[in-house]
Order: C-alpha cells, then sequence, then structure tokens
C-alpha cells in the first residue's frame, strides 16, 4: 500500500512567488513575456506513483510564443547528483491506455468465452431414480435461457469495456498538457506527468527541478515531495 506525499514549492527567484490556492500549494513565476502557475494535480501523490502538476501558462507579450512539451526538463537532486526525470508525454501516455484496452479487451474476450462455453452445454443435465438407476436428460428451453442469458452478459461486458475506454482517452485528450502557441494574453494549462522521482535516504523529502520553457523565457520549478503531515 503506498503512503501518500505531499509537495511544497520554494521560490528560486524575486520574479517568483510560492503561495496556498485553495488549500493546495502553488507557485507563481514571472518572466519577460510570460507568467506560469503550478500546482499539484491532487492533494496527494503516491509516494511510488507519477507526480502530476497542474500547469497554467499565459503570454504576456504581444506576439505569440510556443510551448513545446519537449523542452520541458525535470530533474531530481539526490546524493549529490542531479539524474533526469523523464516527462510522460501525451503520447506516452495514450499508448499505455490503448495497451491497457488490449489487456481489458483480452480478459473480456475470455470471460464471454467462459460464458458462451457454459452456455452451449446447458440444458444437460443428470438424474438418478429412487431405485438407483442413472440417466441423462437434454432441455431445449433451459439451454436456450441460458445462451440467451450468456449473449446479453457478454454484450454488456464488451459494452463497457469499450465505454471506460473511450472515456479514459477522452480524459486525457481535455487534461494532458500538449504543443501549443500561445497568442498575446493567451492562458493554455493543462497536467503535467513526470516519472517516478527515487526514494531518498533516511526518509527525506525528495526534491526535484522543472525547467519550463516559453518561448526564450525558463521558469525554474523547485520542489520538495514528502511524507503527508511531515
Amino acid at each position: 500500500m503506498s503512503t501518500g506525499e505531499t509537495v511544497s514549492f520554494r521560490a528560486s527567484n524575486p520574479q517568483q512567488q510560492a503561495l496556498m490556492r485553495d488549500g493546495q500549494p502553488a507557485l507563481v513565476s514571472r518572466q519577460k513575456s510570460s507568467l506560469v502557475l503550478v500546482r499539484p494535480a491532487s492533494r496527494q501523490m503516491q509516494a511510488n506513483g507519477r507526480p502530476v502538476f497542474v500547469v497554467g501558462i499565459n503570454n504576456l507579450g504581444k506576439q505569440p510564443v510556443d510551448f513545446r512539451v519537449g523542452q520541458v526538463e525535470a530533474v531530481q537532486h539526490a546524493a549529490g547528483s542531479d539524474f533526469e526525470m523523464k516527462v510522460v508525454t501525451y503520447e506516452m501516455l495514450v499508448q499505455e491506455e490503448r495497451n491497457r484496452q488490449v489487456a481489458a479487451a483480452l480478459l473480456t474476450g475470455l470471460a464471454a468465452g467462459a460464458n458462451a462455453y457454459s452456455a452451449a452445454n446447458a440444458g444437460h443435465g443428470s438424474y438418478t431414480t429412487p431405485s438407483g438407476r442413472t440417466g441423462t436428460f437434454y432441455s431445449p428451453t433451459a439451454a436456450v435461457i441460458a445462451q440467451n442469458n450468456a449473449a446479453a452478459q457478454n454484450e454488456a461486458m464488451i459494452a463497457a469495456t469499450v465505454e471506460t475506454g473511450q472515456r479514459n482517452m477522452a480524459a486525457l485528450e481535455q487534461a494532458v498538457i500538449k504543443d501549443n502557441t500561445l497568442m498575446p494574453g493567451e492562458w493554455y494549462g493543462g497536467q503535467l506527468h513526470l516519472a517516478p522521482p527515487v526514494a531518498s535516504e533516511s526518509g527525506r523529502p525528495k526534491t526535484y527541478t522543472i525547467v519550463i520553457t516559453v518561448g526564450t523565457d525558463r521558469h525554474v520549478i523547485d520542489i520538495a515531495q514528502g511524507p503527508a503531515g511531515a
């Protein structure tokens, strides 16, 4: 069972401010032509899970600026060294979801096959008379009822699997941050997923830095992640 962890932000320069928004820590970073807000996507993170942050970007300039997910950098600081934390892109998350859907479809197919097999053998039975005589019988009515029930159950299972997959894909499409050109004054944002940081020594908070580039601006976000309530 994973232990919940929380994060805190540290302002690394005078253009940043660490604050609380709706009971959650957040950081505002302002550079020459852009403003970036960062907060955790949930009140607690799984100790061994991927950190997920909500990033909001505002173009303060008079020209369009580009944000590219591929330019986001994340580095963990541990044991006197720096280690890259991979940014998990929208495309990676979609591929993971597709793999999950394939696995779910296989399991659904196995369950549907088992239902169909059971239904095919329904209606068959055996009997023993008081005198000890035994025999077998077949009931076409019982077989039809079982087969109809199995077909309905299989259809419902498959429909639920498809619906869950479509819902998960739609959530990724809406929530995860992607490459975007921001017009002057425009806000854009979404979820930024990172690879899990490695555990620190002696249970100390894990520290890492996210660098978010917007046009020519570089926003350096310092984060500490540790056990909730510590």
